[in-house]
């Protein structure tokens, strides 16, 4: 600490004591730490104008985390951030401010959307418009210690970054090395879509250095004392490591919540380090960044809307580790971007087009097919153990009548079965688009996904003269499919499933509320419709809120509907940020399927609600009401009372549980705070609960980085 700032401590100490601890003098802020209690295991001591917490960082044993902020204007708001044991304090980082750097533009949606769909936009490009990037600027200092059970929110004073206003946080959890900054802004401005970078920056210091995985797995290290030089880059896994004398820092984004959609998932380079960023000079900073184009031909930035509180989230990591062990450290939280197994559960994900058919027969016309398909070693790297593909979407001849299709779709099967193993089950599928759905005036019929339980050859359209199911000596039965009948028909005699891809927005944007009462709709084999992050909106803590609000309306309206969790991607490789467009479906069963035997109990699942979907990070491992878990049907005691028996899995620290149930016309939601929970921990839950009337229950659980799960409903009867 330099010799100024430790006089003004002393001094600051000297008044502390005076006015017992609520201090304010003539250069600094206010000091208040009337909200928190003495109980919380994270410590807090006021020195003058700085406060100085500990926390138990949970491994190893006595190892605490140490943080010294300061109110006072003329001091940088993070004095210190380090770790400490009962030996010594190590200062890992030295005055130190919160960075970030908020561009707004503005927000349009397609042309003839209802008003109450505004905030549901896909097909958006705001970097072509007009657009402004503004530093967060302080309005004023201070230091307010508000603790809740084992945590504790430090609020550093009001800030602004353009038209937004609010204010700047650090977030602190007993038993973790996590630290979570923030700064949560709100504007008053309509049409708003924003994205933002984030950063601590400080000094700069000859003996730190940077350290990260690049996209081909290599460690890759580099001093933090280059003037003038700002590097963003593409690393594995989001986060880039801070290496100094005793110890790292990691920075990374909220693993799932940071990446609003995009076609593709290419790595934009999401970390950054280094000097001169945004005219941040003379100051190094690392830290997090959105890249406001690329990914695809839609890039729609993460909703705003007027009056919400936008929280943007920058993580770290405190280890007095180097900065490999702390980047594995880091990664700990995201089981290493891999869906953990669960017995009893295999993994299953939906909606990529890979144009897996199409791509080897120009390889086969080459002389180069038959190599391996990068996708097949990430998603086992990523613990993915089904994958339901989404063909001839821009690619191929989906409108064919049987030449050029049937060849396709017969390539389409042979890659599924070449590629499929032990390990990984890849299954045929289409964005199918035809027959099933409503032509209103000014209004797409929508978007639908399409399963069967083995191959089938069908074409979308049937000429006059061909009949609706042919034997054909080369492809054996092939259907002819002309009409909304005859789709019905060939999914009800092949067993199939079909349901709404992306709900209430992109070419789905009406469905699947337009065609509700409609017969395919109410049919068994119409699943429901597909759950995704999307659109982003960084103030809300749960992902998927369109979809996971058409869930309980789907359930409000009668039939027994699911939710399937997709991705809806196009190709990817071993260098693409994948994971943090990724969600995943635990299926119920007990063994992967074999392609050449067919997977039956796939589309069985599926059918009977017998999942769950997850980001990865929050595993629900039981639900059960009474007994009935997701799929069953449940009658109701006369007294309407039932036993709630939950069991989730963390990594972050926990939020909360959602409890949604319905009565058919209203939803009820009861949230259970879990802020008590530890991270790394496994919450049993039970709870009696009174659903007199209701027709339906379901949950999800939640985390402090927005990474969740949910069930599916359990059907309740009287």
């Amino acid at each position: 600490m330099r010799f100024s700032g430790l006089v003004r401590c002393l001094v600051g100490l000297w008044l502390g004591w005076c006015t017992g601890g609520h201090v304010r003098s003539t250069w600094a802020g206010e000091v208040d730490v009337s909200q928190y209690d003495r109980a919380c295991r994270v410590t807090c001591k006021v020195h003058g104008q700085e406060v100085v917490l500990r926390w138990p960082l949970g491994d190893p044993e006595g190892m605490e985390g140490y943080l010294c902020v300061s109110a006072d204007e003329r001091d940088a708001p993070i004095r210190a951030l380090g770790w400490a044991d009962r030996r010594q304090t190590t200062v890992l980082l030295e005055d130190q401010e919160p960075v970030y750097f908020l561009t707004v533009g503005t927000r349009q949606m397609p042309p003839g959307k209802p008003v109450w769909q505004k905030w549901f936009t896909f097909f958006d490009n705001p970097a072509q418009r007009p657009h402004q990037t503004y530093r967060t600027e302080w309005e004023e200092r201070y230091v307010k210690v508000i603790s809740h059970h084992d945590r504790v929110l430090v609020d550093l004073g009001r800030c602004r970054a353009g038209p937004f206003r609010g204010r700047m946080v650090i977030e602190l959890f007993a038993g973790s090395d996590l630290v979570s900054f923030q700064a949560r802004l709100k504007t008053d401005e309509d049409d708003r879509a924003i994205l933002y970078d984030a950063a601590l920056a400080g000094p700069i210091e000859p003996a730190r250095h940077v350290v990260w995985k690049d996209t081909e797995d290599h460690w890759r290290r580099a001093p933090l004392d280059r003037p003038g030089e700002a590097r963003p880059l593409a690393v594995r896994s989001r986060t880039i490591v801070m290496e100094s004398t005793g110890g790292s820092v990691a920075f990374f984004p909220p693993p799932h919540q940071y990446f609003f959609p995009r076609d593709l998932t290419t790595n934009l380079r999401y970390v950054w380090y280094g000097t001169g960023y945004q005219q941040l000079e003379p100051r190094h900073a690392v830290g997090i960044r959105m890249e406001k184009t690329g990914g695809g031909s839609w890039v729609p930035w993460c909703n705003a809307p007027p009056g919400t509180e936008q929280r943007l989230t920058l993580f770290a990591v405190v280890s007095p580790a180097d900065g490999q062990k702390t980047w594995d450290r880091a990664l700990r939280y995201t089981h290493h971007d891999r869906f953990p197994e669960l017995p009893g559960y295999v993994t299953f994900t939906s909606h990529y087009h890979m144009a897996v058919a199409v791509s080897e027969m120009e390889a086969q016309r080459q002389g180069r097919g038959g190599r391996m398909p990068e996708f097949v070693d990430v998603f086992k790297r990523m613990g993915v153990q089904i994958v339901h593909l989404a063909e001839f979407h821009g690619d191929g001849h989906p409108q064919d009548p049987g030449p050029l299709r049937l060849p396709e779709l017969q390539m389409m099967f042979s890659e599924c079965r070449r590629l499929s193993d032990p390990s990984l089950l890849l299954l045929p599928g289409e964005e199918a688009n035809r027959h099933l759905g409503v032509n209103e005036p000014g209004k797409h019929p929508g978007h639908w996904m399409c399963l069967f339980p083995r191959p089938v050859y069908w074409t979308m359209v049937r000429n006059e003269e061909q009949p609706y199911v042919e034997m054909d000596s080369r492809y054996g039965r092939v259907y002819h499919v002309g009409s909304r009948a005859e789709m019905m028909r060939l999914l009800v005699e092949e067993k199939g499933l079909a349901w709404v891809a992306h709900p209430r927005i992109k070419a789905s944007s009406w469905t699947p509320d337009i065609f509700r009462n409609e017969d395919f709709y109410l049919a068994d084999f119409f699943l429901g419709a597909a759950w995704k992050a999307m659109p982003t909106d960084l103030s809300q803590d749960r992902l998927g809120v369109r979809a996971l609000d058409l869930l309980d309306d789907m359930a409000n309206w009668g039939q027994r509907k699911y939710l399937v969790g997709e991705v809806d991607v196009f190709k990817i490789d071993h260098t693409h940020e994948l994971y943090g467009h990724m969600n995943i479906n635990y299926l119920r069963l007990d063994r992967l399927p074999e392609f050449d035997k067919g997977w039956p109990e796939v589309l069985d699942v599926l059918r009977s609600g017998k999942f769950f979907v997850s980001t990865g990070e929050v595993l629900i491992e039981e639900f059960q009401v009474d007994g009935a878990t997701g799929g069953d049907q449940l009658r109701l005691p006369a007294d309407g009372r039932v036993k709630l028996r939950l069991g989730v899995r963390w990594t972050f620290p926990p939020g909360f549980v959602l409890v949604s149930s319905g009565d058919g016309q209203r939803v009820y939601h009861e949230r259970l705070d879990m802020s008590h929970e530890a991270p790394f921990s496994r919450t049993a839950i039970e709870k009696t609960l009174d659903l007199t009337g209701r027709k339906w229950v379901r949950v999800e659980a939640w985390d402090v980085a927005v990474n969740g799960a949910f069930s599916q409903p359990v059907w309740l009867v009287e």
